[in-house]
């Protein structure tokens, strides 16, 4: 990636159009930006979490997922190109088996809720699932890898289990929906 952003102001977007990295301007409204833009907010999210306090394994987790969705961005805004590596994923699988072993077993849905490092990695969550879907849109359309889509895949899934992490954090734990169904079968 040659071209290093100098200036930020340009203008050359006021006709609602985008330079991609390969030089070739989209429509901002294009399922490419979109994915793009949604990969960003992602990054983003995980910036504000970054900001709570948590165990250093965690962040470390945490500060790496930054560096692969820059990198996931990075690949979106040229076409054709590789920059996030199917280990990428892997290393998001290992980090679920490493979490989740940890926690107990989920006996009801629970609220995106808890302290506020635990709701920020729901809201992360979310957010990855909407670039998941920005993702297969865009694949939908355009010839994508797998890696990308799998990536996002994989983080809504790590992001729900360090969620339930960081509710336990000082002795906290999940908030669980109160089923009215679950409600009458504790009852009877």
């Amino acid at each position: 990636m040659a071209n290093r952003l100098t200036q930020i102001a340009t203008r050359t977007g006021d006709a609602g159009t985008t330079g991609l990295g390969d030089n070739t301007r989209v429509s901002k409204n294009s399922l490419r930006v979109h994915a793009m833009g949604d990969v960003d907010e992602l990054n983003s999210h995980i910036g504000v979490l970054l900001c709570e306090d948590m165990a250093d394994d965690v962040r470390n987790v945490l500060v790496e997922i930054q560096h692969q969705l820059f990198n996931l961005g990075g690949e979106l805004s040229i076409p054709g190109f590789e920059l996030l590596k199917p280990e990428a994923v892997l290393a998001l699988d290992e980090a679920l088996g490493t979490y989740n072993e940890q926690l107990p077993r989920l006996q009801e849905f629970i609220l995106p809720a808890g302290s506020r490092a635990a709701s920020q990695a729901h809201v992360c969550r979310t957010v990855a699932r909407r670039a998941e879907r920005a993702v297969v849109a865009l694949g939908n359309e355009e010839a994508l890898k797998d890696t990308p889509r799998q990536y996002l895949n994989r983080l809504s899934d790590l992001m729900f289990v360090l969620a339930r992490v960081l509710n336990r954090m000082n002795g906290g734990d999940d908030v669980y929906w109160k089923s009215e169904r679950m409600a009458k079968l504790g009852a009877d």
